[in-house]
């Protein structure tokens, strides 16, 4: 599997750099031809199932996650979410950490992938386009008027 981090500061307190991370569908604007759809009612948490489609047509591939941990930043508290991605294309765990700093917050993205058809010997190539892939996504989401 690829394994690769992300690692982000922000000027943000925890408690909205957590509020935009986990804001699903918001993801969806900085990923090229991707819309994420909310698939349990709600509000986010443990059992929150959702998924990102990405793709042109019928040239389409499901990203189909669901969170197993949830527990949001709190005072002396780092916020962490993990997710189980549980496609037949992508498939793996993410684990969001946002950790409180003196000027803000500081943001660790880490994720193990596998794509399905995807040798293992490509795993380097694949960790490194998601870790610039996901950066883009998590700078966006941080630096976006909310």
């Amino acid at each position: 599997m690829a394994l690769f981090r992300v690692v982000r500061t922000t000027s943000l307190p925890p408690a909205e750099t957590w509020r935009r991370l986990t804001e699903w569908p918001a993801h969806a604007a900085h990923v090229p031809l991707t819309r994420v759809a909310v698939l349990t009612p709600g509000p986010p948490g443990t059992g929150t199932r959702f998924v990102a489609r990405t793709g042109l047509g019928r040239w389409t591939f499901d990203d189909t996650m669901e969170i197993v941990r949830w527990q949001p930043p709190a005072p002396e508290l780092s916020g962490r979410c993990r997710l189980e991605k549980r496609g037949r294309t992508v498939m793996g765990w993410a684990e969001i950490e946002v950790l409180t700093t003196p000027e803000g917050s500081r943001v660790v993205w880490e994720e193990e992938l596998r794509l399905r058809g995807v040798p293992r010997a490509l795993d380097p190539a694949v960790a490194g386009t998601a870790r610039r892939l996901f950066g883009r996504v998590v700078d966006g989401l941080l630096t976006a008027r909310q």
